[in-house]
């Protein structure tokens, strides 16, 4: 019964989650060829865009069994696109699932061996010719097998990636160990000591869904190739809702290559969740969300202070 549960939960991700926020009247679905197949995705452009001023591009990427259309109203990034002056883009995995380099024959795209390092890139220069994009401002977050997606694209596309924000998520030992991106991408990881799917201190993921190394070796291992220098600084967060269980702590490495920084959000007690979003499912089954922080605000933020210069 518990390996059903667990099941339920990596194919749940977001098709359970209560929206938070409601969907854009001015998002709309589009495709995309790559590589022969038909690539779907969820545009959001705010109804106001500077006329002659390139603009940032944000992807968030969903956790298996999700789509991008979930993915909008789990976090509403829609919302916060109209007011800072961004687009966002959710696009959808093949099989919802995305190829994330664990090399897991029970996730389709990795079944299949789709390459969504191809999708992702042939999106991002579909989207750059018909908008004023910033190609200094290209970020991608992601939740869950969405946030291995999002550590891998950081690998291997960093030449159009500047940085990433991985939520519930972690990093294949296969793709730790050919950890070496062409250039320098700001990196921050938001991963619950709770998380009963995606372990924080390494291991199986979901039982039999691929591995992943340590929360703590995936930080450590940005560091490096980002070569930041000294130790990390750390400090707590105020308790700000001591009725959810959790607490978040922020280690950051600050002096990096091309002003690059790597932060890591822990969420001491949090689980397989969006903090402060929605508790799409029991916490028995995925642990708590954090209410500390609103994981949406603090990974805009973190994104609009990184540009690659």
């Amino acid at each position: 019964m518990r390996r059903l549960a667990v099941l339920a939960v990596v194919a749940a991700l977001a098709v359970t989650a209560h929206a938070p926020a409601p969907v854009s009247a001015a998002s709309v679905e589009e495709s995309i060829g790559v590589g022969g197949v038909w690539r779907t995705y969820v545009l959001h452009v705010p109804p106001t865009l500077p006329a002659s001023t390139p603009v940032p591009l944000l992807l968030m990427l969903h956790g298996g069994g999700g789509t991008g259309r979930q993915m909008e109203r789990l976090a509403g990034f829609s919302q916060l696109a109209d007011r800072a002056g961004f687009i966002a883009v959710y696009p959808d995995g093949v099989g919802r699932s995305w190829n994330d380099g664990r090399g897991d024959p029970h996730i389709t795209a990795q079944r299949e061996r789709i390459d969504d390092v191809a999708f992702i890139a042939a999106l991002i220069g579909a989207l750059s010719q018909r908008y004023r994009i910033d190609s200094r401002r290209v970020y991608v977050t992601g939740i869950s097998n969405g946030g291995f997606m999002a550590q891998l694209l950081a690998a291997r596309l960093s030449s159009r990636v500047v940085a990433i924000a991985p939520v519930a998520a972690g990093m294949g030992p296969s793709v730790a160990a050919s950890l070496h991106p062409e250039q320098p991408v700001s990196v921050l990881v938001m991963n619950g000591t709770a998380d009963p799917l995606v372990p924080y201190g390494g291991g199986p993921v979901a039982r039999d869904r691929g591995a992943t190394i340590p929360t703590s070796e995936i930080v450590s291992k940005w560091a490096a190739v980002n070569r930041c220098a000294g130790n990390p600084t750390t400090v707590s967060l105020p308790d700000g809702n001591s009725a959810d269980g959790s607490r978040v702590k922020v280690t950051t490495y600050s002096a990096c290559a091309q002003r690059t920084e790597v932060v890591l959000y822990t969420i001491e007690g949090g689980g397989h969740t969006w903090p402060g979003g929605a508790q799409y499912l029991p916490a028995r089954l995925i642990g708590p969300v954090n209410r500390d922080i609103d994981a949406t605000e603090v990974i805009w933020r973190f994104f609009a202070s990184h540009p690659r210069p």
